[in-house]
């Protein structure tokens, strides 16, 4: 009985916290009497999402940002993929490589907006170019990792019952690799988005990050808020 209770206390605690965080804001707006300029009550913030979500401007700006988001991602992951279990099965591959990857990962990728920009434009490809970049590291270093974890005592036996290349691949490295695949994409995606929302800050004339960037210059602080709630649920 003890684990089925326990499997259901998130549902309780987690709602319990998140309200006791939005009430020490609020209280602490209420009694400190700081500005609504530089932090509005939760009140505030929340009225100022419902009237931006009643704005048609917001959802195309969101529907650029997700076309960025997906789009990046995807190309990450089928060159990541694709490019990780090349290298996962081949050493020579991965020592050619490997210099080469980790002096690319290591350069600071909001370094290569103004690259873009320069190259591709104020358009999406620039975004959706700083997305797959963010998105692709991840991906191709858990494919590695998930193809290196096969167990060559399986490949042998499989080899041994003369298992083509394809069924080897099919039946016993993607199964086996298929969790490290999965937890790259979990964290690709979430880079993906912040490529985007980043890409738009620098160099965007659309998208939630440059609805923020808008905001901020409008001195609207509840407005930033409401995007920022906004990005939070599209992130989930």
């Amino acid at each position: 009985m003890k684990p089925d209770r326990h499997r259901f206390l998130p549902w309780i605690t987690t709602p319990l916290l998140a309200l006791a965080l939005l009430l020490a804001w609020h209280l602490y707006v209420q009694s400190s009497g700081i500005s609504a300029f530089i932090l509005p009550s939760p009140g505030k913030a929340w009225q100022s999402y419902m009237v931006e979500l009643r704005t048609p401007a917001l959802w195309a700006h969101t529907g650029a940002t997700l076309y960025e988001t997906v789009v990046g991602f995807a190309w990450a992951t089928a060159v990541g993929l694709g490019l990780g279990v090349l290298i996962g099965r081949w050493r020579w591959l991965e020592t050619t490589l490997n210099p080469f990857i980790v002096a690319t990962q290591v350069v600071p990728k909001v370094a290569l907006v103004p690259l873009f920009v320069v190259w591709f434009g104020f358009g999406a490809t620039s975004k959706v170019l700083l997305a797959a970049t963010l998105a692709f590291f991840p991906i191709l270093s858990n494919t590695v990792l998930g193809v290196k974890s096969v167990d060559l005592g399986h490949r042998d036996v499989m080899v041994a019952l003369n298992a083509s290349r394809w069924k080897v691949f099919t039946r016993l490295e993607l199964p086996s690799a298929l969790p490290y695949l999965l937890t790259g994409m979990e964290v690709g995606i979430v880079f993906s988005i912040i490529g985007a929302v980043v890409g738009e800050y620098l160099g965007g004339n659309s998208g939630l990050g440059y609805v923020l960037i808008a905001k901020m210059n409008a001195f609207d602080t509840a407005g930033l808020f409401a995007i920022i709630v906004h990005l939070t649920l599209l992130g989930f």
